[in-house]
């Protein structure tokens, strides 16, 4: 998975015309690390997706402008739109995640 190290990098990663899903996360967070124990199947099951890190720390005005409010925020974007958004309180078992997945069309 991509780790977003700048703030073009990542203007250049929600503009592809494939789906995009960023995981805004923290190094401090617990849910973080529990989200982190079990998206990487997620990740391989969905393969048809683009998948990138973004520490929403270090991009504060990202995240701000994108309405993340907690973490791990999953956000899907396609040609540089958000169409997408499971917030954190809803992003803490495998089952949502992929039930939050499955309803996205691109």
């Amino acid at each position: 998975m991509k780790k977003i190290t700048s703030e073009k990098e990542y203007n250049e990663q929600i503009k592809k015309d494939q789906l995009s899903v960023g995981i805004f996360t923290t190094t401090w967070c617990p849910d973080c690390k529990r989200l982190d124990m079990f998206i990487d199947e997620i990740t391989s099951e969905n393969q048809d997706k683009q998948w990138f890190k973004i520490d929403r720390d270090d991009f504060a005005e990202i995240s701000e402008k994108q309405s993340v409010m907690g973490i791990p925020s999953l956000l899907v974007f396609k040609n540089g739109e958000k169409i997408a958004h499971l917030h954190s309180a809803n992003a803490k078992t495998p089952d949502s995640v992929r039930e939050f997945l499955s309803g996205i069309n691109g």
